[in-house]
């Protein structure tokens, strides 16, 4: 009899634990992510059946992750710094591309053009940084409402500069009259793809963009280092207990300007690595809705309107994208019509609502 209780005791024990660890799993990784991981699966798993060329997909999807990752982590330091979800990367993404406009009226090609556009994006990105927190400083509380008005008013603002803009290269302005820059630039022959197709090679049908994977990952070592320096655990204390950081004498506004500094700088840098990717410069209203796509990334990743970390923009990267890719060829292949832009926009904003309702939780999305 005691041998019996005692086996049907560890029995009992070995499945509590083992029950006790699944709901404890759930728990950290969150259900809207698991839900979000099992859709991809799925969808990878019907291109597998019908038939589909399913390297082709995860070539896709790896290069949408590197091509729109920086833009992803742009949005971590000002999470850290206090001043929510930043949707105001506008901002940063239009200087990005003032400086890849820039290099390619000097007709600037290849490693060059790219260098010389981060170096001007980033030039015009600290003082606008600068200006944007300090505006955030001013209505604290309502940043992210801020931040999506004034993201919208610099995307309007500067279409009517690419009209007005003296740039004189035949390949860049209008045909017809010679003034105003297009709406889209080719960097065919410029720098097209420069660091996709650095160290790029193909294993098992599927092509892996070395170069532009380890420019995306060496950004979030960068960012991922700087959250250790004094700098960045100064950002972060202010951030997490403004009293304490005050009583130890660090300006909650000085940090809160340096956060919004640097997520506007990797803004600026981000945009230039997508453009060199997708091939082309997307001026006027292209930049007005970037920050929600990228918002959505990192909240599926895991983030909070709280907190953030480089896990959370990778894993977020890679489960957005992997969805945007899949949803149009698998539900083409399987239904009749398309619902991946329907499937894209509930996702997105769901995850945006459900973030919100978050503010002040725990943290876990």
């Amino acid at each position: 009899m005691s041998g019996g209780a005692s086996g049907g005791g560890v029995a009992g024990g070995a499945s509590g634990g083992l029950a006790g660890g699944v709901r404890a799993f759930i728990k950290e990784a969150g259900v809207p992510r698991l839900l979000i991981a099992a859709f991809v699966l799925f969808l990878f798993g019907m291109a597998f059946v019908t038939k589909m060329d399913l390297g082709g997909l995860v070539t896709d999807s790896i290069v949408r992750v590197a091509r729109n990752g920086i833009l992803v982590l742009a949005l971590l330091p000002a999470i850290q710094g206090g001043l929510g979800l930043n949707f105001g990367l506008p901002i940063g993404i239009i200087c990005g591309l003032i400086g890849c406009v820039v290099s390619l009226n000097f007709g600037l090609h290849g490693l060059t053009g790219i260098f010389a556009a981060w170096g001007i994006g980033v030039g015009l990105a600290i003082p606008a940084g600068i200006g944007y927190g300090w505006l955030l400083n001013r209505t604290r509380g309502q940043e992210m409402m801020v931040g999506t008005y004034l993201g919208f008013a610099v995307v309007s603002a500067m279409s009517v500069f690419w009209l007005l803009a003296p740039f004189k290269n035949p390949t860049l302005v209008w045909a017809i009259g010679g003034k105003g820059l297009r709406t889209t630039l080719s960097l065919t022959g410029i720098y097209d793809r420069v660091f996709d197709k650095w160290l790029q090679f193909t294993i098992f049908g599927v092509t892996i963009p070395t170069g532009v994977l380890l420019v995306f990952f060496a950004f979030c070592f960068l960012v991922w280092w700087f959250f250790r320096t004094k700098m960045g655990i100064t950002i972060a204390a202010a951030r997490s207990n403004p009293r304490f950081a005050r009583a130890a004498g660090i300006s909650d506004e000085r940090t809160r300007i340096q956060a919004s500094v640097l997520t506007t700088v990797l803004g600026a840098i981000g945009i230039v690595v997508y453009s060199q990717s997708y091939g082309f410069v997307q001026l006027y209203t292209a930049p007005l809705l970037m920050a929600f796509p990228a918002i959505a990334c990192l909240l599926i990743g895991g983030a909070s309107v709280s907190k953030a970390t480089v896990a959370h923009v990778i894993i977020g990267t890679f489960l957005f994208q992997s969805i945007l890719t899949a949803a149009l060829p698998v539900t083409s292949q399987v239904i009749e019509g398309d619902i991946s832009e329907t499937a894209r926009l509930i996702i997105q904003n769901g995850m945006i609502l459900y973030a919100l309702t978050r503010v002040g939780g725990s943290g876990k999305a």
